[in-house]
């Protein structure tokens, strides 16, 4: 899944629906299976920087799409470090061994990146969610971000200002059906009312332009999207962690067969348990995002 989030053309809403995966499409099997497929016994000097099979010697190549659109890259800007993925992917680059001006960044558009056939890339940062269907034609790295639920509501209303879920229990909340946001609604937040579930997300903005509920509940990607682009006058109250069901997950993207998936999935690891993914999350979709968690 992969929803922009400013200044967007009309015509960008259908890209977006189109890029979104269904919850129970997201799979680390994918993820698991893209790393057995790069060589599970990859050992520490294969990853060396010297090692690494390229697409230019010397330069570590990083696709996206363009424009690069906040929270995830800032000012349309992927080389400025700035943004959540422009930050992941110099995270990992440093793991790896190269420095910021040996990493290169290239256009790549968001629905040409995992079609099948040879990429001009190392690899693709775009909130690109891991699917069987596009494992079957390019490699991923295992996930670098969980998908988190967002809670929208029209600025100066009655739960614009929540600062935890408990404050959103009497409200009525509007959520699109066989979602992880209606599953979200339904074991995390437990509103007093029962949702009101729609069949399209676009009828459950309508209802939250026509103030016929209280806030929506979407996966944060399209929240951003929705408040930027959607709903004018609209806020995220916040965000929050769904429970339970198969998270969905992006992750970085390879062309079929890299040899470079296991030596990034070593790299994504360290950031992990050092901690370092989850301060670079707390910096972009949090405190800069104006998206808070709710507890």
């Amino acid at each position: 899944m992969r929803r922009p989030s400013l200044l967007l053309a009309s015509g960008a809403l259908t890209l977006a629906a189109a890029a979104c995966a269904p919850a129970n499409d997201a799979s680390t099997t994918a993820s698991s299976s893209a790393s057995t497929s790069a060589g599970a016994s990859t050992g520490a000097d294969a990853c060396a920087k010297e090692s690494l099979k390229l697409t230019t010697p010397g330069k570590l190549t990083v696709g996206t799409d363009k424009p690069a659109y906040e929270p995830w890259f800032k000012n349309d800007d992927p080389s400025s470090g700035q943004g959540f993925e422009s930050a992941v992917a110099y995270a990992v680059a440093g793991q790896l061994g190269f420095t910021r001006d040996e990493v290169a960044w290239t256009v790549v558009p968001f629905d040409s990146s995992f079609a099948p056939g040879p990429k001009q890339f190392d690899f693709d940062v775009n909130q690109i969610s891991i699917t069987p269907e596009r494992a079957k034609a390019v490699d991923f790295s295992q996930g670098y971000y969980t998908v988190k639920q967002g809670v929208v509501a029209l600025e100066g209303g009655k739960y614009a200002s929540a600062t935890s879920l408990a404050d959103l229990k009497d409200a009525k909340i509007g959520v699109q059906a066989a979602t992880t946001a209606l599953q979200a609604v339904q074991s995390v937040i437990q509103p007093v009312k029962d949702p009101s579930v729609f069949n399209q997300q676009v009828d459950a903005i309508t209802a939250l332009k026509n103030k016929q509920i209280d806030a929506i509940v979407v996966d944060l990607p399209t929240a951003f999207y929705v408040t930027a682009a959607q709903v004018k006058g609209s806020k995220i109250v916040g965000q929050f962690a769904a429970t339970g069901g198969e998270p969905e997950e992006f992750g970085l993207l390879f062309q079929k067969g890299s040899s470079l998936v296991s030596c990034v999935d070593k790299a994504l690891g360290e950031l992990r348990s050092s901690g370092e993914l989850a301060k670079i999350e707390g910096e972009w979709l949090t405190a800069a995002a104006g998206a808070p968690e709710l507890k």
